[in-house]
């Protein structure tokens, strides 16, 4: 039976999820962060949205998920962000196309991690 630490696999998800925010920040114009800080608020914002938030909405959309074959999970992508950007201050998305772009960049990011943002194990 293997033995995992869940606290300490959390935090290095967050970790790994705040370095890939900063790296996509410094790639994109469209979005703001003022603080280091806030870079790894974000992270964890993104996790707990993503653990709570994300799968009702999935389950929501599914029929337009499956008509768009899949692309309508780039919009909910998307309204996370926004949605992240709404609730931590110091954190700005100029519009839904860099939200859209910024969820791109940053799933790109956190795969040559090896680090997935959508659970928390």
């Amino acid at each position: 039976m293997k033995k995992t630490n869940k606290p300490l696999n959390f935090i290095v998800k967050i970790l790994l999820g705040g370095v890939a925010v900063l790296i996509a920040e410094f790639l994109l114009p469209g979005i703001h962060i003022d603080t280091v800080i806030t870079g790894f608020i974000l992270a964890a914002v993104i996790i707990l949205i993503n653990i709570t938030l994300k799968p009702i909405l999935v389950i929501l959309t599914l029929p337009i998920t499956v008509v768009t074959l899949g692309l309508f999970l780039l919009v909910i992508n998307a309204l996370m962000i926004m949605l992240a950007d709404r609730i931590i201050p110091g954190f700005q998305v100029d519009g839904f196309w860099w939200a859209i772009l910024f969820a791109i960049v940053l799933s790109v990011i956190n795969s040559l991690f090896g680090n997935n943002l959508n659970q928390a194990d």
